[in-house]
């Protein structure tokens, strides 16, 4: 079986990786493309994964920008796709359902992000798309009921995906030369939010970096992980650690706080307590489960920061968070699915999975 999977951001990355891994050893001949991303190079780099960078130039981040670079990326997609002729595409693109119509080729969309949260993506994306793939408590109808009707739904999150306790072994060994592990120590991210779908969207200002920083800094370490230039006064919190290891830190961190929707999702289903605080806050439905469902993650607006402050104040003072958090954690687990097993099963069987999971949607539920 020919496959090719499109990877825009670190993200797919480490949401497609397994399944790329497990699809490699099975005997198929799976094709990898890219698009500009650094740190996307460099984990597939760091896996030996082949792959082909179709916009290694990059484009810019205005509606011009986004424009050119789409045209830019579907005509090379189209391009690969004649000389690899895939029975199969996935990746979380609108490149691909548009190449995947006009060549006749199943596109899947993998998504976990509500259709309304990201409006322009969702009418460039889903029309097209043969099939989309996505978490139960993922919203893709709405302007389109059929949408909805193509979409298959199963319980995870993409974040489980790469961190399921059957892929994702915790080890202190990793990070031990790079964190004091001797105190407490704190993970803060700070996200660009310069995407389409962040237009108008605020995230942690440095002021409020600067609070959280003084409140974190009496009861531990104090480290930052940043997709944004850091004002100079952060740069001794950056920290230096490989990309493919910081899901080790994420683990063992006391606290999570940020900006960023993945890296809460990870702090959550990782178990370790996690603070995001952002315009996204009650938009995305993966992250309200995980809040209200699990009590694994807590958003809150930007319009109430000392509400973030008092937060992050309880955490401190809460005895025995960490193993409150990760007896949440296994409650979680027990709900969901091996999301890797899915996906490799989902694909291998095309388009017959498919009727399967419409006819009978607890078939899923084998790969717990």
């Amino acid at each position: 079986m020919k496959i090719l999977f499109y990877l825009g951001h670190p993200a797919h990355f480490h949401l497609l990786k397994n399944s790329v891994s497990e699809l490699i050893r099975h005997g198929h001949n799976v094709h990898i493309l890219t698009k500009k991303k650094d740190i996307l190079d460099y984990l597939l780099k760091s896996s030996g994964f082949n792959y082909t960078n179709i916009l290694p130039e990059g484009r810019r981040d205005n509606k011009f920008g986004i424009a050119i670079g789409l045209l830019k990326r579907d005509y090379r997609i189209l391009h690969h796709c004649r000389r690899f002729r895939p029975d199969i595409m996935l990746g979380t693109s609108a490149e691909l359902t548009h190449v995947g119509k006009l060549l006749n080729i199943p596109s899947i969309n993998v998504n976990e992000d509500d259709y309304d949260a990201i409006p322009f993506f969702s009418k460039i994306g889903y029309p097209l798309a043969t099939n989309i793939l996505a978490p139960s408590s993922c919203r893709t109808g709405g302007i389109d009921s059929n949408w909805e009707q193509k979409t298959i739904h199963y319980e995870g999150y993409h974040e489980l995906a790469y961190l399921h306790p059957n892929y994702f072994v915790p080890n202190l060994e990793v990070i031990k030369d790079k964190i004091d592990i001797s105190q407490r120590f704190f993970i803060l991210r700070f996200a660009k939010l310069t995407a389409h779908h962040d237009k108008g969207k605020k995230g942690i200002s440095t002021n409020i970096a600067r609070k959280i920083i003084a409140i974190l800094s009496e009861k531990g370490r104090v480290y930052i992980t940043s997709e944004r230039v850091l004002e100079s006064e952060f740069e001794k919190y950056c920290i230096q650690i490989d990309p493919m290891d910081i899901h080790h830190a994420l683990f063992y961190t006391d606290m999570y706080i940020g900006d960023s929707q993945t890296m809460a999702a990870e702090a959550a289903v990782l178990g370790t307590p996690s603070l995001r605080f952002n315009d996204f806050v009650g938009k995305l439905g993966y992250l309200e489960e995980l809040e209200h469902k699990y009590e694994l993650t807590y958003g809150i607006k930007t319009f109430e920061p000392d509400k973030l402050f008092e937060k992050i104040k309880e955490f401190l003072n809460t005895p025995n968070l960490k193993q409150e958090f990760q007896s949440r954690r296994q409650k979680m687990l027990a709900d969901k699915i091996d999301v890797t097993a899915f996906m490799v099963w989902f694909i291998e069987n095309y388009p017959e999975s498919v009727r399967i999971m419409k006819e009978n949607p607890d078939y899923q539920l084998r790969f717990k």
